[in-house]
Parts: C-alpha cells; structure tokens; sequence
C-alpha cells in the first residue's frame, strides 16, 4: 500500500521538517520549493502547502487524492477557487503571519508622507539642504482601518501609542480591541470625512473589488492620506489618479495596483506626494516561521486526527 503524501513546496527550516515528519509519521513529506522536487509527486499529494500557479492541471482532476491546500499567501483570490470548491479541497490561508510587517509598513506610509521623509530622501540624492513645509503630526489624529482582521488590529495596536482615534470597518460589524468605533461596508461613505488617514486592509472578494471609486476620495479630507496594502483591485486606480491630480487628499502609500508590476508610464511614479513600495509590506525574516508554527503544524495535527483544519479556514462562499 502506497504511502500518503504532503507536498511542502516551501524551503522549511529544518527543525520544523522534522516536526512535520514525525507528526505525519508513515506519510511522505516531499518538500523544497525548487518544482523539480515535487512535480512527479502532485497527482499523488493529499496536502499540498504552499499552492503554485498551474498545479491545478494536475491536482484538481477527478481522481487526484488531494483533500487539503495550505495556502502560503493571506489573500487566495489568486488560487482556482471554483475548482477547490467543486472537489471540496480544504483551504486553509496565511492569513495572520503579515500582522507585524505589514502594519509597520503601514505606519512608515503614514510617517513618511507626515513628516515628508520621502521628500527628503530626494533632496539627500541631490546634496539640497531645504525645508519641506514639513509641519503635520500624526498624534490625536483618526484613523480609518478598513479591513479589521489581524493586519487591521494590529495596526489600531499602533495607533493607539500615537493617541489616535480609530475607526474600523469589518464584514461583520463585531467590536475589536483598540477601535473606537466599529462599522461595516455600507457605512463607508459616513466614516470617511472623519479620517485624517485611511488604510485599506480587505482582501479581494466581489464585494471589495473597488470598494475606493472617485466618490470615496471625494468624500475624504483636502488634508487626508490614502494607504492601500491590501489588493490593487479594490481601488479604481484611474479615479485615485483623478483624485491625487485635483487635490482630493493630500498623498497616498500604495503597495499594490491594479496591474503589476505597476507600468512604467503610470502617473502614479510621477506624483511628489506619492510613496510607491512594489507589492513588498508583507516582507519579513520570520514569514516561514509563524506560518509553519502558527498555522501549518496546528492545522496538520486537526488533519491528522480526522478533523477540519480550523486556523485560517477560507469560506469559498465569501472568498477568504
């Protein structure tokens, strides 16, 4: 009887390869991120961890074994959803494992254009001495967190050692810690005119795919900053240009777009008040790390003993 197999199409540490190997003690772990080393192994695989572009072709037909995918990525709307749905494939996401960097991004964003850090980087480059008209803080200013998951609360976690008043929006309109007021989609509109800084944290799904249209920024504050790390497609880039050029808000930090990498003719690396990062504020030296401790290992031990997976599981219905 063939053994059953866990595809880990990651470089692991060590330490947790052994883990994973003696939790699942009888099954073979194939792992490394190099697609030569699990390949052959795909029509075989019950788990995979760590989803590649163009394993469906080979997981996802009938007879394949595969049961459960451990996403390596927060946002899955990437992944062939129908088709996992259809064949009723656990998903699990990294959905948590960005908290850290991508809120301190988030804050460098609102630092950065604050105090104009990023205009000073440029006067650095050409040896200029000059004063920026550098005067906002951003202590006791509102903050409008859309998206409240881990990313979001986290990011409230913050504020508050700034004296910021929070103002969150989430699907389910449930209280978090460190937000002020809580509100959901449909109150979007209402909230934003308060906020001094908006960062948007919602993963794709159709219900937030441009979420941010020309109304949206027309509804911000002159003096108000755009954060978005969440995905590109929630924002109608042409109506953030529009608004940017006209002096809707007074800048933005964009780590994605709606195309990327971000073309080479966009207005967007044209604007002074503007800091581009390329898709880079989940960055981290401990992105393995808290995903094998914190998600994959608890979710193998539920799978192992004949449970659902529970950390991170994705409803295909609402798409996260």
């Amino acid at each position: 009887m063939s053994k059953r197999k866990m595809i880990i199409a990651q470089d692991l540490q060590e330490k947790h390869l052994n883990e994973i190997r003696e939790l699942a003690s009888g099954w073979e772990v194939i792992a490394g991120r190099d697609e030569s080393v699990w390949r052959s192994h795909l029509a075989d695989a019950e788990i995979i961890a760590g989803w590649k572009k163009g394993m469906e072709e080979t997981c996802l037909h009938e007879s394949s074994k595969l049961r459960w995918v451990q996403s390596w990525s927060a946002g899955v709307n990437s992944m062939p959803l129908q088709a996992l749905a259809k064949k009723e494939v656990l998903l699990t996401s990294a959905n948590g494992v960005h908290a850290n960097p991508i809120s301190e991004t988030i804050f460098a964003l609102m630092l950065g254009l604050t105090r104009k850090i990023h205009a000073y980087v440029r006067n650095q480059s050409e040896k200029k001495w000059h004063h920026e008209n550098m005067k906002l803080e951003i202590h006791g200013k509102t903050l409008g967190v859309i998206g409240v998951g881990a990313i979001g609360q986290e990011t409230a976690k913050i504020a508050k050692a700034f004296g910021m008043t929070v103002l969150g929006v989430r699907h389910s309109g449930r209280p978090a810690d460190f937000v002020d007021e809580m509100y959901t989609q449909a109150d979007l509109n209402t909230i934003l005119p308060r906020c001094d800084y908006v960062a948007v944290t919602v993963p794709l799904t159709s219900e937030t795919e441009r979420l941010f249209t020309y109304e949206q920024f027309k509804r911000m504050k002159p003096s108000a900053y755009f954060i978005n790390i969440g995905r590109g497609e929630v924002v109608e880039e042409a109506a953030l240009i529009q608004a940017l050029a006209e002096n809707e808000i007074a800048g933005a930090g964009l780590d994605v777009f709606e195309h990327e990498p971000l073309g080479v003719k966009s207005p967007l690396w044209e604007f002074e008040n503007v800091i581009i990062t390329p898709h880079t504020s989940g960055s981290t030296e401990f992105y393995n790390e808290r995903l094998t401790e914190n998600i994959l290992i608890p979710n193998l031990k539920t799978y192992l003993s004949d449970r659902v997976p529970s950390v991170n599981l994705v409803d295909y219905k609402k798409g996260y």
